[in-house]
């Protein structure tokens, strides 16, 4: 299951809620996440924060039914779900993100982890295939060698190497997570989504499904824009409203 919480009135909890099965995703739990990440809008929602209940992100797909179309179809969904998200997705891991973890890390704007944390995707030690989408937002999110690794090689890395390599942006908790949201949550978010757009725009993402240009337009005619520029004159902080 996922359990949803706001620890903020602006941001978003969404926790993988099975830890008897160390998070490992199945149909449900996926249609439960796409379904959280469809009602996410502004203002109401400026930041999603994903984590799994401890003692794993996610261990990755629930092999019992993992074989079946429709958990392929659920995952899919998902992982485009947390990808176009219309708001900034922080994935704040803490344990093993693998499989299905890794995929669902990768999906996510920004990344935190703690210091015991893995990634990886076994599926060449399960005779299993990763789908074409997964790969090329694979190799935008963490280059082509760690994702070379991951795939051919079947390789495990930790955090430190991912923060090294940049494919994880800090190192932390989730309480610094969510503090970090709380930062994110408090900048202009007109500006964040055109950002947000630009950089699939960049990507030349197939399925993008927001208009950077157009975005950016009514970042720079918005309401948020001119308190920006006030309060800036004012010296004091600005208070946005996402309009």
């Amino acid at each position: 299951m996922v359990r949803v919480e706001r620890p903020h009135a602006e941001i978003l909890l969404l926790t993988l809620d099975r830890p008897d099965r160390r998070n490992a995703v199945d149909t449900e739990t996926l249609q439960q996440l796409a379904s959280a990440l469809g009602d996410v809008s502004l203002p109401e929602t400026r930041v999603v924060v994903l984590t799994g209940a401890p003692p794993a992100f996610c261990a990755g797909a629930d092999l019992s039914g993992a074989e079946s179309e429709v958990f392929h179809a659920a995952l899919g969904t998902a992982l485009r779900a947390l990808a176009n998200c219309e708001v900034p997705v922080i994935a704040a891991i803490d344990g093993p993100a693998l499989g299905a973890g890794t995929q669902l890390v990768m999906c996510c704007d920004l990344r935190i982890a703690t210091d015991r944390s893995i990634f990886g995707i076994p599926a060449a030690k399960l005779g299993l295939a990763v789908d074409q989408w997964t790969i090329d937002r694979m190799t935008r999110e963490f280059g082509w060698g760690i994702s070379r690794a991951m795939l051919v090689g079947a390789e495990v890395f930790t955090a430190e190497r991912l923060v090294s390599a940049g494919s994880v942006h800090r190192s932390g908790s989730l309480e610094d997570a969510i503090k970090w949201a709380t930062v994110l949550a408090s900048q202009a978010p007109l500006t964040v989504v055109a950002h947000k757009a630009a950089l699939d725009e960049a990507a030349r993402l197939p399925d993008a499904s927001l208009r950077s240009e157009e975005l950016r337009q009514q970042a720079w005619a918005s309401n948020d824009a001119e308190e920006g520029r006030v309060a800036f004159l004012e010296k004091r902080q600005p208070r946005f409203e996402a309009q």
